[in-house]
């Protein structure tokens, strides 16, 4: 049976590795071929091979079903009225509201609205205000609004955000549009056991905000309780993952299991004295069987209030078939159990293989049952013999998961040891019972028993600051090849092996190459550029053999969030690359500028070069600044850098825009070349045709300002002769960059064209030819397609 679920899990794994999903003649005969390998055969080889076609067709099954509803091409960007129920726990910000819909119907029109969509609701749309209604979950109401397909940023190494919302059954996104009264409460609630849950949740995280209002930590609070954790500021997270305890800041299989062991215990207790009726209830049921369905059922109420993430469904599998097995009569091995969980999780979410949170969940478990099911001394029994036990299984989870955390975030925290052995009681046994009964208990008691307990969470994060500042505090490194991740776990196995083990610690050799490596480069005289798929905004990470640049750094998203610490931050991490050796920035404009900042903040930079005022905070923050000229010039590794535009004369013209002043820069390998033309326009390129048209060709063109219609000229492109034109664009944005004329422009003259919105990142290497690269062609994933 183990081997059958693990199978399972592995091709179900394999089904999310796929560019399209199978047909269903070739799910019918995979599914033939499983049954006929259970009928035919025997052993662990033939569950494992039945259990893995069985996981690929289920897997590709629930991927058709959930792709099925989908919006039309031809209906993204019309303005429909739909009438539906909030069925999420809503999320405010500064500027809005968002929430998923659940649709009931269309209004007027006979268009296909895809069952579920995800709305944001703003405050103020360009030049329109409105009203944002304070809806709640359950609520049924009528909206106008404004969808389009799920598309996100596709980067290597980047959050897949159209997978996450096939996986939450969100097929459209979009925003309500002003309406008047058209946007209106229909009902106050609609009932469902979906709704009711969200319900709850939303009182819980309302009671919460109102008994710590400006509390700094709040959030975290809130995310003890009903798992919600978008209020944690994103400075707060930083210093959770350098420390190592974000595992604990939401709620864990740890706290489920103490909440769950505190019902089956008084349930139990309650059930031998029968109450103190005198009814001879043991009699009539064990109180085992008793506190073993208390328990069960405290543990899923409280994973409903979590929202069900799987750390939380684990947690709730494993205890449902103890459960299960205890009625029955069954006592189950801890690896049945465990198996058992993680068949449970993929069978009801196949998707969720692909979220680290699945295998730091599993993997600490099964690395605990490794490392103690079955040796001498882990049955003793006492207080001394506990406390060694839980240092063991600390020391076990560090080491153990050290590989596949690198492996899925590029670092390691050191300080996780002493954090987690401060912060695990601290969080478990102190905030957490305090948060739950502050949350639930009646005014004035709430309101102390919730500042208690942000009173710990903030004498924490002081102690927690002060180690996440030390630079002793994570060990970052590239994220490891596939052949460096497999020979560091089975070093780690043999590190934690039992006792009597020839030369355990010889197992650590292992992990050299997976601490150890450094960022790949482009050989001398080579250089490798990569166009990030910003959305709508402009940033190139350019390399060679010894030096890295960044050419802008994308657009700010919003107040935490731009393109520096969603797409840059993650991918330079990524590759262990923690200093640029110069930034430029191009002009003011936020769609360039909106991620310097967070970049800065993110790793080392040797020097900024802009068009900025002296005044600008990016200015500031520099290090070493100095204005872009045409004229400078630069080698790197044999490289060559030559900055065309602006003129230096030009700073002093005050009538300018910013994009007249981007910095035009030209860089050669050999003989080929790229010009970066960032957003100047026709009288800028005309410029450049006069003073430097010998210059300007290049193998490779990004498009100056997104492919506008002020620029991209015919003269200008007849001046570069490009074989390949790059545009950054977001997907569907509001300026229609490129404008079809000059991306039919391009077309005519001969020029190959890639755009981010439709490739992903795409990614150059110029060697003795150009070569180019696609991430969502190289990277092909089937929800691609849709």
């Amino acid at each position: 049976m183990r081997c059958a679920i693990l199978g399972f899990v592995a091709g179900a794994a394999w089904l999310q590795t796929m560019g399209e999903l199978p047909d269903r003649a070739l799910m019918a005969v995979c599914a033939a071929v499983a049954l006929a390998l259970l009928l035919a055969l025997r052993g662990a080889v033939r569950a494992a091979a039945a259990g893995a076609l069985l996981g690929f067709c289920w897997a590709a099954l629930i991927a058709h079903l959930a792709l099925a509803p989908q919006l039309a091409k031809e209906d993204e960007g019309r303005d429909v009225t739909l009438v539906g129920t909030i069925d999420s726990l809503p999320y405010r910000f500064e500027q809005g509201v968002r929430f998923n819909f659940a649709v009931e119907r269309v209004v007027g029109e006979p268009m296909a609205v895809p069952p579920r969509v995800s709305l944001a609701w703003y405050a103020g749309f360009r030049d329109q205000v409105q009203q944002v209604g304070a809806v709640q979950p359950g609520e049924r109401w009528q909206l106008t609004v404004r969808l389009q397909r799920p598309h996100g940023n596709a980067n290597p190494y980047g959050f897949d955000y159209e997978v996450w919302q096939l996986e939450q059954g969100v097929r459209a996104t979009g925003y309500v549009r002003p309406a008047g009264e058209a946007n209106r409460r229909l009902d106050s609630f609609v009932f469902s056991i979906g709704n009711l849950v969200e319900h709850c949740r939303a009182t819980l995280r309302d009671r919460i905000l109102a008994a710590l209002p400006g509390k700094q930590y709040a959030g975290v609070i809130v995310a003890l309780v009903v798992g919600d954790q978008r209020a944690i500021d994103q400075s707060d997270w930083t210093v959770f993952n350098r420390t190592g305890i974000s595992h604990l800041i939401s709620i864990s299989g740890l706290h489920i299991t103490m909440i769950a062991g505190v019902f089956a215990l008084l349930a139990g207790w309650l059930w031998r004295r029968s109450f103190f009726t005198g009814a001879q209830l043991p009699l009539m049921l064990p109180a085992q069987k008793v506190a073993a369905l208390a328990g069960a059922g405290a543990a899923l109420l409280y994973v409903l209030l979590a929202g069900f993430g799987v750390p939380a469904q684990r947690t709730l599998y494993m205890l449902a078939v103890v459960a299960a097995a205890l009625w029955s009569g069954r006592i189950a091995s801890v690896s049945h159990v465990l198996c058992a969980a993680l068949g449970l999780v993929v069978l009801l979410d196949p998707w969720a293989v692909l979220w680290p949170g699945f295998w730091l969940s599993f993997g600490a478990v099964a690395v605990i049952l490794y490392a103690t099911v079955g040796r001498v001394g882990a049955r003793q029994a006492g207080f001394k013999a506990a406390l060694r036990l839980g240092a063991h299984t600390q020391y076990v989870v560090t080491l153990g998961l050290v590989p596949l955390t690198m492996l899925l975030f590029a670092q390691v925290s050191l300080a996780s040891p002493i954090a987690n052995a401060v912060a695990i009681p601290l969080v478990s046994f102190v905030v957490t019972p305090l948060a739950l009964a502050g949350s639930m208990a009646p005014a004035p008691l709430s309101g102390a028993l919730l500042a208690l307990a942000h009173f710990a969470v903030e004498g924490l994060a002081g102690f927690l600051e002060w180690m996440s500042a030390s630079p002793l505090a994570v060990w970052s490194a590239p994220t490891p090849a596939p052949w460096v991740f497999c020979f560091a776990f089975a070093g780690t196995l043999w590190m934690l092996a039992p006792r009597g083990w020839p030369h355990r610690w010889t197992g650590a050799a292992a992990w050299l190459p997976l601490l150890a490596s450094l960022p790949s480069h482009p050989a001398q005289g080579e250089m490798a550029v990569t166009a990030f798929d910003v959305g709508q905004g402009m940033a190139l990470l350019i390399e060679t053999s010894g030096h890295r640049l960044l050419y802008d750094a994308g657009p700010l998203y919003s107040p935490d969030a731009n393109g520096g610490n969603r797409v840059i931050g993650p991918y330079l991490k990524a590759r262990g690359i923690d200093r640029l050796d110069g930034m430029v920035i191009t002009h003011s404009d936020a769609d360039h500028a909106g991620g310097a900042l967070a970049v800065m903040a993110a790793v080392k930079v040797g020097w900024v070069a802009s068009s900025l005022p002296p005044a600008h905070p990016i200015v500031r923050a520099a290090g070493t600044h100095s204005r872009c000229a045409a004229g400078q010039q630069w080698s790197w590794d044999g490289v060559q850098f030559e900055m065309l535009q602006p003129t230096l004369a030009s700073y002093d013209n005050a009538a300018l825009k910013p994009n007249a002043r981007g910095c035009t820069l030209r860089i050669s390998a050999g003989k080929h070349a790229v010009l970066l033309a960032a957003d100047i326009e026709a009288a800028q390129e005309a410029q450049l045709v006069l003073a430097s048209a010998g210059q300007l060709r290049a193998d490779v063109l990004l498009a100056p300002h997104h492919g506008s219609g002020t620029s991209s000229t015919p003269g200008f492109l007849r001046a570069v002769q490009p074989a390949l034109g790059i545009f950054q664009v977001g997907y569907r944005n509001r300026y229609h960059h490129p404008k079809a004329e000059v991306y039919e422009r391009y077309r005519e003259m001969g020029i190959a064209r890639m755009r981010t919105d439709e490739s992903g990142a795409i990614q150059l290497q110029f060697g003795n030819v150009v070569v180019a690269s696609e991430y969502r062609r190289d990277h092909a994933r089937y929800w691609y397609e849709h």
